[in-house]
């Protein structure tokens, strides 16, 4: 089996990720480090979650457990229109260093999986941060699953989000409602 470690933004997500990386034979650790996340309960629930899913399918999981609402917004300030890029940024680079120190050979993300993230930018990102940090960066195209890997979520009634997770994107969730 191949190493990889995979950044993990919720269960939800990993899960089709998760199941395609071993269908081709690689056995990825999972990673959770995401201070775009907020308020401090959205991020308890989807670390919980993620915990309890990674433990049920015997996938071992690393967390930096940095709440990171004050980095975070020190990071996207004042360029708040540009923040998924800060975003995908510092997640990915936080990621690639974290694959380069724990000796893995190749990183990729659960972020590939939606169809609500700017796929391109975020694989540049990722781009740039492995060739930084000297490791790989495991593309997949997993947005065929998403869809699959959401209803696989509901039946396991797994907690499930309504926004990406930064205080920005519940904000547009409710003004959209209006």
């Amino acid at each position: 089996m191949s190493d990889c470690l995979l950044h993990i933004c919720c269960a939800p997500c990993s899960i089709r990720c998760i199941e395609t990386l071993r269908a081709e034979g690689i056995e990825p650790t999972g990673y959770w480090y995401n201070p775009n996340i907020h308020p401090y309960t959205e991020y308890r629930s989807r670390k919980t979650t993620l915990q309890e899913y990674a433990a049920s399918i015997g996938m071992k999981l690393l967390v930096n457990d940095e709440y990171g609402l004050r980095s975070f917004v020190r990071a996207i300030y004042p360029d708040l229109e540009d923040r998924c890029e800060t975003c995908y940024r510092l997640r990915m680079e936080e990621t690639a260093r974290r694959a380069a120190e724990e000796g893995f050979s190749q990183f990729t993300t659960t972020l590939l999986i939606s169809p609500y993230q700017n796929h391109e930018l975020l694989v540049r990102t990722a781009e740039e941060a492995a060739a930084n940090h000297g490791v790989q960066f495991l593309y997949r195209d997993f947005r065929p699953y998403f869809r699959e890997g959401q209803q696989q979520a509901r039946e396991s009634e797994m907690y499930m989000q309504k926004y990406c997770g930064c205080v920005f994107s519940e904000e547009e969730r409710y003004r959209k409602k209006k």
